[in-house]
């Protein structure tokens, strides 16, 4: 079992890497065939008794268990790809019948949440995710009432229109559509009109747990209107996270402590344990009983159907079903009485996790509670005095901070420093005292939630400190593969007995993971990327030693942006912790809606801004900059030079003013021909970001710019590709070999317009776009020999779910 669930896993993994599914499956079988006909000729052949033919045994044990892992994988995959959405109806209003499933969530002015389509239409998948802001009173209430948010397990005939799952695609970005395949969600989109009811009842029995997790956490919130921590304690009750705000979220990841509000393999393990204990306790003061079945058996079932109520109140998501599937293992193999090595249950519940779920291994999630399994069973295992109390605790919550520090700077980026004491405090508080209350109160909800609140409140008062601290957290780039895989085999190596040879080298492998940083351009070369963030801009240039942003994106909604979302992790992940110079283009929501979150994380020396009075003028830019200092105004900066890399803002002229407003056409509130446009120059050639300027504006700088002044072998495209940028003569005086689109999918103004698509095409460009390709990365190298190279995310990190 310990060769077989770790190759399963392999093949799992190979599979959620590919770029196609294309015969995966055929070969996969044909590889388990010929590797279990091998393994059975081995055994009755002529060497079974020699080591040489053992160890062929093994690897064609472990063989047969990779090509089952990808043969599983690939067939789950094809089967669930296979519910998709007919290309021909994106975006076609279809009338569907269906029930709420899931919890649905606030989303701005209205909400979201998972429906399930009954009876079933042709070409559309059964599972859809949509997006409703209702347009009149709701049908169960009197008329002119407010339309009350939609309740699991309540069946709605709606109008909507449907796309199939699309997200950003950057570097070291979350996968939207990864996400969505692994919960089954196989079509996003909104509803058209105000609905209508059809039965209000539930039917299955989880739409029934959903309508209970609902009723649960409107009593929560009801019976707590002024509690500080409200959000927190709901998301304990239900696995309702939504009402955490986003300044505790960076509290608990600056401390470590994330996982403790979050329901997962803890929470569920804590209440099998006290189901477990309470029954077993309970069962020895009932003699005639303990003789027929044996305690350890009836605190195995109960602790398992106490960790079955909760998982099921949390709503048996993802994250939940892999813990609840762990400790159902582990309470089998208790139930059944027989003696197994945890090292063995741990490899059971690895496999019985991918059976049930493959995506599993693309969730940071699925790694970090088998990792912390692991290096558990490491500390306390093989050992001839067992470690107990206080120091065992500690001795474990040491050994974890420190074992998880390769997996946390690969997904994460960071290592909270103080997370043994912040989970010290943290963990006997939330597991002992905020989480029993919690759960306590379910069915009597006022009494019991102000203590509960009161813990989770002192809780915040000793985290929020420890955050604010700046060694607080460690930040590093993202490792490369195989630096990660040698910190593995660093930390393993420092988790056997102090006697093992090799322990001596393992910190020199773990101080290489620390302090590496990947490669800069050289001096004279830049690296650009145009970041993929919807309909908006956001352009990262780097130098040998110096970074600029320009724009930042736009917001999602009213409690996030393209800073928090796409931005700070992508800098984060490339090892940038302070800009050299922002540069806002001009004051239109989709090219600063990221600028709050991005200056409150990650300082910038200075900040460049068009029709800069406006920003000036808002209070928090003052507060988020820091140090009285406010933008300073693109018209009339000088020109500056990085690292043998030259910066030019070309417009607006001095005479022209940066304070013009034009009057609001509808798209926009601010005078777009007054953006800053920066020009970048190597070695290679120059890079030309035009901002959102018009026609009129391309006119003005063809007019002020010497012939070869606004020449550029790339260009991003002015105002995401509208038709009342890129003029001819525009496009004339810049000549790029590439022009990039930063546009939204399925953008209501219809950038890039085909027009403008097909002038910068005949003028021997090629066209770059980030809806359809991603962010794109392009390379200006140290010497003009080399010239440029320009690729697109979507193309060079395929996966086999990607447009489907």
């Amino acid at each position: 079992m310990l060769i077989v669930a770790p190759a399963f896993l392999a093949g799992i993994v190979a599979v959620q890497r590919s770029a196609a599914l294309d015969g995966l499956v055929a070969a996969a079988g044909l590889g388990l065939v010929v590797a279990l006909g091998l393994r059975l000729a081995s055994r009755r052949g002529w060497g079974q008794e020699r080591p040489a033919a053992r160890w062929s045994g093994l690897a064609l044990v472990a063989l047969a268990a990779l090509a089952a892992g990808v043969g599983w994988a690939a067939w789950r995959a094809e089967l669930r790809l296979a519910d998709e959405l007919a290309g021909t109806l994106e975006g076609v209003e279809l009338q569907v019948r269906g029930r709420v499933a899931g919890l649905p969530r606030a989303s701005g002015p209205g909400w979201r949440f998972e429906f399930e389509i009954e009876p079933a239409v042709p070409g559309v998948p059964r599972n859809v995710q949509l997006a409703w802001r209702p347009e009149r009173a709701d049908p169960r209430s009197d008329a002119g009432a407010a339309l009350a948010m939609p309740r699991p397990g309540e069946r709605w005939q709606f109008t909507v229109r449907l796309w199939r799952p699309h997200g950003f695609a950057n570097p070291s970005g979350f996968d939207y559509e990864a996400w969505l395949l692994e919960r089954g969600v196989r079509a996003t989109g909104s509803v058209r009109g105000p609905g209508q009811l059809l039965d209000g009842g539930a039917e299955t029995l989880m739409q029934h747990v959903h309508r209970l997790r609902a009723t649960v956490r409107e009593r929560m919130l009801a019976a707590l209107p002024e509690g500080r921590q409200r959000g927190l304690l709901v998301a304990l009750a239900v696995g309702d996270q939504q009402g955490i705000e986003a300044a505790q979220w960076e509290v608990f990841r600056r401390t470590g402590v994330a996982h403790l509000v979050s329901i997962s393999g803890l929470h569920v393990a804590l209440v099998a344990l006290f189901c477990g204990g309470l029954a077993g306790a309970a069962w020895r003061r009932l003699p005639a009983l303990a003789l027929r079945v044996p305690v350890q058996r009836t605190r195995a079932l109960a602790g398992l159907g106490g960790a079955t109520a909760y998982a099921l109140l949390a709503g048996m998501g993802v994250p939940v079903l892999r813990a609840w599937l762990m400790l159902l293992v582990g309470a089998l193999v208790l139930f059944a009485g027989r003696r197994i090595a945890p090292s063995r249950v741990l490899a059971i519940a690895l496999l019985v996790v991918l059976a049930v779920d493959p995506w599993a291994v693309l969730s940071a999630g699925f790694w970090l509670s088998f990792g912390a399994v692991a290096v558990i069973l490491a500390v306390l295992g093989g050992r001839v005095v067992p470690l107990a109390g206080w120091r065992g605790a500690l001795r474990v919550q040491l050994a974890l901070s420190f074992a998880l520090v390769p997996l946390l700077l690969a997904q994460f980026q960071s290592v909270p420093l103080l997370s043994p004491l912040a989970n010290l405090i943290a963990v006997p508080l939330v597991s002992f005292i905020v989480t029993p209350l919690v759960l306590l109160a379910i069915p009597w909800p006022g009494p019991l939630l102000l203590p509960a609140d009161l813990a989770a409140g002192l809780m915040m008062d000793f985290l929020t400190p420890l955050a604010a601290l700046e060694f607080a957290v460690i930040e590093r780039a993202a490792p490369p593969t195989w630096l990660f895989g040698g910190a593995l085999a660093a930390v393993a190596m420092l988790l056997l007995p102090r006697a093992s040879p090799g322990r001596l080298a393992a910190p020199a492998l773990l101080a290489g993971l620390l302090f590496w940083q990947p490669a800069r351009p050289e001096e004279g070369g830049f690296r650009v990327w145009v970041l993929d963030v919807g309909q908006g801009l956001a352009v990262h240039v780097q130098t040998h030693a110096h970074d600029l942003l320009y724009d930042t994106g736009p917001p999602f909604g009213s409690s996030n942006d393209a800073g928090e979302r796409v931005i700070l992790p992508w800098l984060r992940a490339i090892g940038v912790r302070r800009l050299d110079r922002l540069v806002l283009s001009h004051p239109d929501s989709d090219h600063i809606g990221g600028a709050a979150s991005l200056l409150a994380a990650m300082p910038a020396d200075s900040v460049l801004a068009g029709q800069a009075r406006d920003l000036r003028e808002r209070e928090d830019w003052s507060v988020q900059l820091g140090q009285g200092r406010v933008p300073a105004d693109c018209v009339g900066a000088p020109a500056w030079t990085r690292d043998g890399v030259l910066f030019e803002i070309l417009h607006p002229s001095p005479a022209r003013g940066a304070s013009s407003v034009a009057p609001d056409t509808g798209e926009n509130a601010h005078d777009n021909d007054a953006s800053c446009v920066l020009r970048v120059t190597g070695a290679a050639g120059a890079l030309l970001l035009p901002g959102d300027i018009g026609a009129a504006a391309e006119q003005e700088l063809i007019r002020r710019q010497p012939p070869a002044g606004l020449s550029a072998v790339v260009v991003v495209s002015a105002h995401h590709g509208s038709r009342s940028s890129s003029s001819p003569a525009f496009v004339d005086a810049t000549l790029p070999e590439h022009v990039i689109h930063s546009a939204g999918s399925r953008n209501s103004f219809g950038h890039p317009h085909p027009d403008v698509w097909a002038r910068w095409s005949g003028a021997g460009a090629r066209n770059w776009r980030t809806d359809a390709q991603g962010a794109i990365l392009v390379e200006f190298a140290a010497s003009s020999e080399e010239g440029v190279l320009v690729s697109a995310e979507r193309e060079t990190r395929v996966r086999y779910w990607h447009g489907r």
